[in-house]
């Protein structure tokens, strides 16, 4: 993938961020509890179009519609995603990684964190770095695999090496 930067405004999820994302939080027709606890249906998603928030008793869906709804989540994320980074320049693969953290982790703790910091200060490396530092869920730190959610810890470390080679 390309490591030239753009202007976060011109760009939009690609074909591999919805792989990725995809791959990492798989499908489920059904509702079912995620690391957090939070009802989870689809392809990781917690809340509808219409931000009806996913409950254990919702019937099960479509991957047609999981797909829909995943999308629909995004492109609103991304309105408020490149409003947090204006001016930033990015590759592609930073966008990806950064995005899937925010479908990750919400736009609030993305606001928060010490990556969107050191990207409007210009610190690509040191955004990436600081990547490895969300690796809680719950309370519990995911780096340990007895606390029964790896998964997270492992999406981090693949997020920190794309982020890295973007570099």
């Amino acid at each position: 993938m390309s490591k030239n930067k753009v202007i976060v405004g011109f760009l939009g999820a690609s074909a591999l961020f919805f792989g990725s994302l995809i791959g990492y939080e798989g499908f489920s027709s059904k509702p079912y509890l995620d690391s957090g606890k939070v009802p989870t249906i689809g392809i990781g998603s917690t809340v509808y179009e219409d931000k009806t928030k996913v409950k254990m008793t919702d019937k099960p869906i479509t991957k047609e519609r999981a797909i829909e709804i995943s999308k629909a989540h995004i492109s609103k994320d991304e309105v408020s995603f490149k409003k947090s980074l204006d001016g930033v320049k990015l590759s592609q693969a930073e966008y990806d990684v950064y995005l899937d953290f925010n479908y990750n982790f919400g736009q609030a703790n993305w606001n928060q964190s010490s990556m969107r910091r050191r990207l409007l200060q210009g610190q690509h490396r040191q955004a990436c770095d600081a990547l490895l530092k969300w690796k809680y869920v719950a309370k519990k730190d995911c780096s340990v695999r007895s606390n029964n959610c790896w998964g997270v810890w492992q999406r981090q470390l693949d997020r920190h090496q794309k982020c890295v080679g973007a570099q």
